[in-house]
């Protein structure tokens, strides 16, 4: 009888032990407001989970002590202990982290699940798992809608990407809120930002309008980049990588830490190299990242330099399809010295001051270097081209000479914001203003004949420009009811644009241009439950004609009505985002399918055009080992009623598709971890055929293309010298797919095209201490 009772007392022990407690509770800042999308930690058991809409969490624990980790982007991370034994329920409240630039971020351009509009995040942990020395596009393109490609096909030196068929161009660009897009070209040259996203602390990418954001307006999607947070211990970081066609990245990186418990000092310093996958079509960049940062309670104040200097042979002429079909990796470039020279660097200052409890402010300042050229061979050039600085050898007025084409610019900008937040409502107000001064012109460096009154270096053409753009915005999201939010976005932007002289052609180029926009934006977030939320918004947005468009005689600015419709899926193993997009344009610029002289796109107007369609992207936990994250987009983007000239007179060829614009793109992540410190993942990416022209010819089209890269992250923590120690392996193309994602027509058969590296490899390591 006492063997029995004794085994009845150890099992009840046991049961009791086993028994599991539901631990359970919200997560809201310092105004009471729910954080969604916040985590909760169990470091004991490597497991967590997220809060939903309403800033609910829930987990299921046994019987125990345990460590809990609540953080939030923007917020300060809390750890405690806490012992259960019963049913628990918490109200956990997080304060903002003034050593992060994502706080004033999230007020001035960036959004969250309380806004109507349509986004990706992407974090520091899932960009440095792929960050071997290509470049961001190149990491961002398994983004929902996001098309990916290199001039050099192995994703470094001149890198593009689309999203939802629209260029660079388009795309509006910030770096802690201030512009990165050229004022003039309206694009972002990725090849000046050698290896930044080592110093990328998030990023995230809006689709469509967007919310109001600083610089040229976004007509096709925002990015956001925000460099890295201020760190709080002292950490040194050093990392290699080497791959195929001599690819090799070093970054060095480091931080003091908080000194006194408000400075801190941090930098790195990078080199990339890559032969590339096309012959010749090397890129050497050299940067550097510099902040220092003075924080407390209330405030704190960022002052942060960045740039590097880059040196790329060209290769953005492309192959024609014989060519490619002989040689896919020859380059028709074979000057030795057929190279583009360009150093630009930032100079940031940001100043974020915490009133009160409700009132916050954030002041950016901002100035921009860029000078550099590229240098040319031509052959058999006409003389009379070159005014008198060259004289002809031969019997038809012409020579051979090298040229610099060179850009030198200054760009100056300032921000200001206020924040208002209280229960039930965020009031974001700013100013921007910009002003850019660029000078363009050429150099004639070597001729086989110089004139009798020249002399090397004589410019041969030469157009200075200058832009101002002033914007104000006021956006506010603010609570109806429990369950209805509205959004409410105005802004005014204003424009001069001017410039005076000659183009590389020759020709005059007389602009004294002014463009008013204004451009509202308004929706809604309803919550039908707490793990159901939909959303809708309509946004205007507007925008001026780039210098290559009006050098092309297009002064005529374009018009957007984006109309989004969402809802947003989220149970603890399982995220699904999914949103229908009608995107009307009036006056639309759209890819002709040509490039000019130096490599930048020719437009057209094309009158009234739309991009409809419906993207899907869910997060799966399938098992603890298992996770999946696909995506998906179907669209139909069309010109109406377009019209070309034939024989000097207009004809109608009805509805056609809008070039560089596929009616499918899929990506997806398939992730296994079968230890806590090792993650294998394959990343898949299919882009449907696209449309080189605006005129439907089916002998002008990119065939579709499926790719698959392999991922591999092994971690080893030792006991002495280094913190960490991070195996990284990257392969890509593994299939050996002979591919092209991008090529150039510029009529009458003349089509060509840019080659994609088969299977190619890229390994480091990253020493942490």
């Amino acid at each position: 009888m006492k063997k029995i009772s004794i085994f009845l007392f150890l099992f009840a022990s046991i049961l009791a032990n086993a028994q599991s407690f539901t631990f359970s509770g919200k997560i809201v800042d310092e105004n009471k407001k729910p954080l969604f999308g916040a985590t909760i930690l169990v470091k004991e058991t490597k497991k967590g989970t997220a809060t939903d809409f309403d800033g609910n969490f829930s987990l299921k624990l046994p019987k125990g002590v345990y460590t809990l980790q609540a953080s939030f982007i923007g917020y300060k991370t809390i750890s405690e202990k806490i012992t259960i034994s019963k049913n628990e329920e918490y109200v956990i409240q997080l304060n903002p982290d003034a050593t992060q630039l994502g706080e004033i971020l999230v007020s001035a351009v960036r959004v969250n699940a309380d806004v109507p509009v349509t986004f990706s995040n992407l974090s520091k942990k899932e960009i440095a798992k792929r960050n071997l020395g290509q470049d961001i596009p190149i990491l961002m393109n398994y983004l929902p809608n996001v098309v990916s490609s290199s001039d050099a096909g192995a994703g470094v030196g001149y890198t593009y990407m689309s999203v939802r068929g629209s260029n660079g161009e388009r795309i509006n660009v910030t770096v802690n809120g201030i512009p990165y897009n050229d004022a003039e070209s309206h694009g972002s040259f990725w090849v000046n930002l050698g290896d930044f996203a080592s110093s990328t602390q998030n990023l995230q990418l809006q689709r469509g309008v967007g919310t109001s954001t600083n610089g040229s307006g976004a007509f096709g999607a925002s990015l956001n980049i925000l460099t890295d947070a201020v760190s709080e211990e002292a950490f040194g970081e050093i990392s290699n990588s080497f791959g195929s066609f001599a690819t090799r990245k070093h970054t060095v990186k480091f931080s003091t830490g908080k000194l006194n418990n408000n400075i801190e000092i941090a930098g790195r310093l990078s080199n990339i190299y890559s032969d590339g996958y096309v012959d010749r079509a090397f890129s050497d960049l050299k940067s550097y990242y510099l902040q220092g940062s003075y924080s407390d309670e209330n405030t704190l104040i960022k002052a942060i330099t960045f740039g590097g200097k880059e040196r790329t042979y060209q290769s953005w002429f492309g192959l024609t399809k014989q060519q490619l079909e002989e040689d896919r990796r020859q380059n028709p470039y074979t000057y030795e010295n057929e190279v583009d020279n360009y150093e630009q660097n930032h100079y940031q200052l940001h100043w974020n001051e915490k009133i009160n409890e409700n009132w916050s402010t954030n002041l950016g300042l901002n100035y921009t270097k860029g000078s550099g050229y590229f240098e040319q061979f031509k052959e058999d050039e006409d003389v009379s081209d070159f005014g008198g600085i060259v004289e002809a050898t031969n019997g038809n007025g012409e020579t051979d000479l090298i040229v610099r084409r060179w850009l030198d610019n200054d760009f100056h900008v300032i921000n200001f914001s206020t924040n208002y937040k209280a229960e039930g409502i965020n009031f974001v107000s700013g100013i921007s203003y910009s002003k850019y001064d660029g000078d363009h012109f050429g150099e004639v460096i070597w001729a086989k004949q110089f004139g009798t009154n020249a002399n090397i270096r004589d410019r041969y053409y030469f157009s200075d420009a200058q832009k101002t753009d002033f914007s104000a915005f006021a956006k506010a999201t603010f609570d109806v009811s429990e369950k209805l939010g509205v959004y409410v976005d105005l802004q005014g932007r204003f424009v001069n644009y001017k410039t005076k002289g000659i183009t590389s052609d020759i020709v005059p180029i007389d602009v004294d241009a002014n463009f008013n926009f204004f451009n509202p934006k308004f929706g809604f977030t309803y919550e039908i439950n707490n793990d159901n939320n939909l959303y809708a918004s309509f946004a205007v947005a507007n925008r001026e004609p780039n210098r290559n468009d009006f050098e092309n005689g297009v002064t005529t600015p374009e018009t957007l009505h984006d109309y989004e419709l969402g809802w947003r899926f989220k149970k603890e193993t399982v995220k699904l985002n999914t949103n229908i997009y009608y995107m009307n344009y009036k006056n639309q610029l759209v890819l002709t399918g040509a490039l000019d002289d130096v490599g930048a796109p020719i437009r057209a107007t094309s009158g009234n055009s739309y991009r409809l369609g419906l993207e899907i992207d869910a997060d799966i936990t399938l098992s603890d080992q298992f996770s999946v994250r696909p995506n998906v987009a179907f669209s139909s983007n069309k010109n109406q009623d377009f019209f070309i000239e034939e024989n000097g007179a207009p004809k109608s060829l009805g509805d056609t598709n809008l070039s560089y614009s596929p009616d499918i793109v899929f990506g997806n992540v398939l992730t296994y971890k079968p230890l806590n410190n090792i993650e294998i993942s394959l990343f898949s990416k299919y882009v449907g055929e696209q449309f080189l022209n605006n005129i439907g010819d089916t002998d002008s089209k990119l065939e579709s293309y499926l790719t698959s890269d392999l991922n591999l992250v092994y971690q080893i923590k030792p006991n002495k010298v280094f913190k960490s120690i991070i195996f990284t392996g990257l392969v890509n193309n593994i299939f050996n797919k002979e591919y092209v994602a991008n090529a150039i027509d510029y009529g009458g058969g003349y089509i060509y095209y840019y080659p994609q590296a088969t299977r190619n490899f890229l390994v480091g390591v990253t020493l942490k201490f």
